[in-house]
């Protein structure tokens, strides 16, 4: 072995490593626990969901090397190459991809199916990078503005065409990275308000919603003006009047743009709904199975929920409720745990990047994979409406496992040379 390697294994953050790796076999464990039937328990049937699982796992760790092997400027490099050849995908996929759940998001072949939408993040995150990496990338021009967001929404809108709704909503992490690069914070805190207002124009009547705008805008403006002779009236007026429009929008957009299982999704988890049979089934079941776990769990295989399929879903979006109910409120909190981890660790890591390259790149893994995280556990829990995103290195499928994978070697590649790469 020569000594680019023995440094390149020398620097690897193993501590990532040993967290994706007891992710990825702690899934499968739970696909197994999902899936299991006391005839069919021979751990190598590949024609089992567990036992493809073991294909695609095997699989992974062989990109995982391939990742390692390649020469680490490889990717900034043909970041723009593998963009464009993913978008292509998107769009090809509208053409002449398989239907699935409503999602015409798959190229199928025979039983094997590849998901772009699931490598199109990592792909955005790579042409992201190398954006602002340029020498002349400055957030506070209108240049890299357009560019950074004409990248963030090409993907997002043709996933949107596909009727991935809940794919697409994962580009909206990239809003963490353009912070961390110079976006003001007052377009978070602006992003914050909408969804309050949003989820408050459903639940209280708009009209009475703009005269308490009225009341608290105004009110805050009048006892301020005591204190702050220069205070702007008109900066209150504008506020008010975005927030009456927005509110006043809200209505037609829920009608008329989202799709009725949307909007029953989101009444359900407002409780202006109930609907244990239909919409708020899946939700509803997975409680139900979470909260049986109890403390320590009903035990590997001993899942009353899961092994009567009461949930839908168990080995893929919903599988957290297997994790719950099998190894309770302990094996939640590791798990919980182990994501935050790998997330802040993601974070340190991006941090201490000599390449401007590598700590966007940095920040856009960990922004994805938080996003994913909390938004799958939130809507197994009831937090959240169910948009149907896989939990990082635990779902079932190979598409999901093999974008990770790459999204995630790829950044710990960059981290292990990082003393060589400017």
């Amino acid at each position: 072995m020569d000594r680019s390697n023995k440094s390149l294994i020398r620097n690897l953050d193993w501590n990532v490593i040993i967290i994706y790796l007891l992710l990825v076999l702690f899934g499968w464990i739970n696909i197994y626990a999902a899936v299991y039937e006391g005839s069919d328990s021979y751990i190598l049937d590949f024609s089992s969901r567990y036992g493809k699982q073991l294909i695609w796992i095997g699989a992974s760790l062989l990109i995982a090397l391939f990742v390692l092997i390649l020469d680490p400027k490889f990717f900034s490099q043909t970041s723009f190459i593998i963009y464009g050849i993913f978008i292509l995908m998107l769009i090809a996929v509208l053409a002449v991809g398989s239907e699935t759940k409503g999602a015409k998001s798959w190229f199928g072949i025979g039983d094997f199916g590849i998901q772009p939408s699931e490598f199109a993040k990592g792909a955005t995150a790579l042409a992201l990078a190398k954006i602002f990496s340029s020498l002349s990338a400055d957030f506070n021009k209108w240049k890299t503005r357009l560019s950074a967001i004409a990248i963030i929404l090409i993907p997002m809108l043709l996933i949107l065409l596909q009727n991935d709704t809940g794919s697409a909503l994962v580009f909206c992490s990239f809003v963490f990275v353009l912070y961390r690069e110079g976006m003001s914070s007052y377009i978070l805190i602006i992003g914050f308000a909408c969804i309050v207002l949003f989820i408050l124009a459903l639940l209280v009547n708009q009209y009475l919603l703009i005269g308490i705008y009225f009341i608290l805008i105004f009110s805050v403006y009048f006892i301020l003006r005591k204190k702050i002779r220069k205070l702007n009236i008109w900066l209150f007026i504008l506020s008010f009047v975005g927030a009456s429009a927005f509110t006043l929008a809200v209505d037609f957009v829920f009608e008329n743009v989202l799709e009725q299982h949307q909007k029953d999704r989101i009444e359900v988890l407002l409780g202006k709904k109930e609907d244990f049979k239909g919409v708020g089934y899946n939700v509803n079941q997975s409680k139900i199975a979470i909260g049986s776990g109890g403390v320590v769990g009903k035990g590997f295989l001993n899942g009353t929920q899961t092994k009567f399929n009461f949930v839908p879903e168990q080995d893929t979006d919903f599988i957290f409720c297997t994790i719950g109910e099998e190894w309770g409120f302990i094996g939640s909190s590791i798990t919980i745990v182990l994501f935050i981890l790998l997330c802040t660790k993601l974070i340190k890591m991006a941090e201490r990047q000599r390449s401007k390259f590598a700590r966007v790149y940095g920040y856009s893994v960990a922004s994805i994979i938080f996003f994913h995280f909390f938004i799958n556990i939130g809507m197994t829990i009831g937090l959240l409406p169910v948009i149907g995103i896989p939990l990082p290195f635990i779902s079932y499928g190979g598409s999901s496992l093999w974008a990770f994978t790459f999204l995630l070697f790829i950044f710990i590649k960059q981290d292990a040379l990082r003393q060589e790469l400017i």
